[in-house]
């Protein structure tokens, strides 16, 4: 479940950059402190490969960043809100305002592709991204997407 990989200490409601490389190290940064991440640069670096593939920015101003590798010791997920939004190259042309990084040992291939999926499905329910949109404590995030999961 996202919401049981979603821990207070994962979530920044005020996330206060400007690019998406930074935004990705700032989530990056709660998931290395835990110890969930062993190596900050490396698993960032990753990250910013797979954005070279193609944006994760999925539409709606939202976008879940994603990397297996070496050094994410246990699957991971945090989440920011932007309210001046980050561009990500999204093919609709608009700012991301919310980011679900998802971060995953190389191993993990199944629950790592389940997981995308089901962040995914989560958000195309307009009245939960509202509800983000709108949280006022990183306890309400966790709550709303409970509730909907």
């Amino acid at each position: 479940m996202i919401s049981e990989l979603l821990q207070d200490s994962f979530i920044d409601l005020q996330l206060d950059v400007t690019d998406k490389a930074t935004a990705i190290d700032k989530l990056s940064a709660m998931l290395c402190g835990s110890g969930k991440v062993s190596d900050q640069n490396h698993f960032v670096s990753a990250v910013l490969e797979r954005e070279k593939l193609g944006s994760t920015a999925i539409g709606a101003g939202i976008a879940i960043p994603h990397a297996r590798a070496n050094t994410v010791n246990e699957v991971s997920i945090a989440f920011a809100r932007s309210s001046q939004g980050i561009d990500f190259n999204s093919a609709d042309g608009d700012p991301v305002n919310l980011i679900f990084l998802l971060a995953a040992p190389v191993e993990s291939g199944s629950l790592y592709l389940k997981l995308l999926a089901r962040i995914s499905r989560l958000l195309r329910y307009q009245d939960l991204i509202d509800s983000l949109k709108n949280a006022t404590t990183k306890e309400e995030v966790i709550s709303i997407i409970a509730s909907k999961e």
